[in-house]
């Protein structure tokens, strides 16, 4: 990996995945994409456990997390990652098709810091996708601490 920290991708939904990395392509931000399929993947990235574990130090510029993810679901996965005081600073994203209340809630309780329900029609979902990408990796300033990654110049 560079020097600028990767856009950790986590969502099980193979059209959505490949949908998601011809968004962020088609934006060229300059991040790696580094898309994992289920919240131990996550865990582990986060961890530098498994295939991980020679990954340098620093935490990722921001985490797409979609909600229905096996092994782990994604609220339990923002639990764990917002509990850590390694990570609580790493911006989360939820990417997620479920309009219910109760999960926004939960997530933004959780702390979250974004809530985007994924669009139905491809060019919706490509321009979120955009957006989202856009502003983590690029625009947003991330907080100094122990999970904050160094910017590449």
């Amino acid at each position: 990996m560079s020097a600028i920290p990767p856009i950790l991708l986590a969502e099980d939904d193979p059209n959505d995945r490949e949908l998601a990395l011809i968004a962020l392509a088609e934006y060229r931000v300059a991040n790696e994409v580094v898309a994992v399929e289920d919240g131990v993947a996550v865990l582990d990235f986060l961890n530098r456990r498994g295939p991980y574990a020679g990954l340098p130090d620093g935490g990722p510029a921001v985490i797409l997390l979609d909600l229905k993810l096996p092994k782990i679901d994604g609220v339990e996965v923002l639990r764990r990652i917002k509990g850590d005081q390694r990570f609580r600073t790493i911006p989360v994203v939820i990417l997620t098709g479920s309009l219910e209340t109760r999960d926004l809630d939960a997530c933004y309780r959780l702390g979250a810091n974004a809530y985007v329900v994924k669009p139905v029609q491809f060019t919706e979902f490509v321009e979120a996708i955009k957006g989202v990408g856009l502003f983590w990796a690029l625009i947003n300033q991330p907080a100094s601490g122990p999970a904050s990654p160094t910017r590449g110049s």
